[in-house]
């Protein structure tokens, strides 16, 4: 039987550059950006706010999970701001680890296609630097995206949970 690293389309790596765009931050459609515990706290610290006005401001239930809420009429998170005409995340140096792991989510890890549909929305796909499969891997398993995350279109699609 071949191995996992044989049978993946990306045995060879793939190349990402995060371009800042807000191209994965940004609607039309509604989205979970779950937060654990501790990057409550990270966040909090970061904006000089407790964990409870982070809660209280930018954060809502869904379940027994927390995510970040987003802007009413754009569905952009609340942390990407524009300023000059550019995007940016206010809390990029602390994102969470959901963030962090773009693109490298097994939903975009499915096929050259996903990969490539994902490339539609994120200018970094295919670009920069070049992730080792091992890299990817790691990236996946260590942020939890490898099993647990839904597509970038599905995560976005709050039926799901209804």
């Amino acid at each position: 039987m071949p191995s996992k690293k044989e049978t993946l389309w990306y045995v060879s790596g793939l190349h990402f550059e995060c371009m800042q765009c807000g191209g994965c931050c940004s609607g039309p459609a509604e989205g979970y950006i779950w937060v654990s515990r501790q990057e409550i706290q990270i966040i909090a610290d970061f904006l000089k706010i407790t964990p409870g006005q982070l809660r209280q401001e930018y954060l809502r239930r869904v379940g027994l999970r927390t995510t970040v809420i987003e802007k009413p009429n754009t569905k952009d998170c609340i942390f990407l701001q524009e300023a000059g005409g550019q995007k940016a995340c206010t809390i990029y140096p602390v994102r969470p680890s959901q963030c962090r792991s773009w693109p490298f989510w097994a939903s975009n890890l499915a096929s050259p296609n996903s990969w490539n549909k994902a490339a539609q929305k994120c200018s970094g796909i295919n670009r920069g630097r070049h992730y080792s499969f091992e890299e990817i891997e790691e990236i996946s398993k260590k942020k939890g995206m490898a099993t647990k995350t839904q597509s970038h279109e599905e995560r976005r699609n709050k039926s799901e949970l209804k």
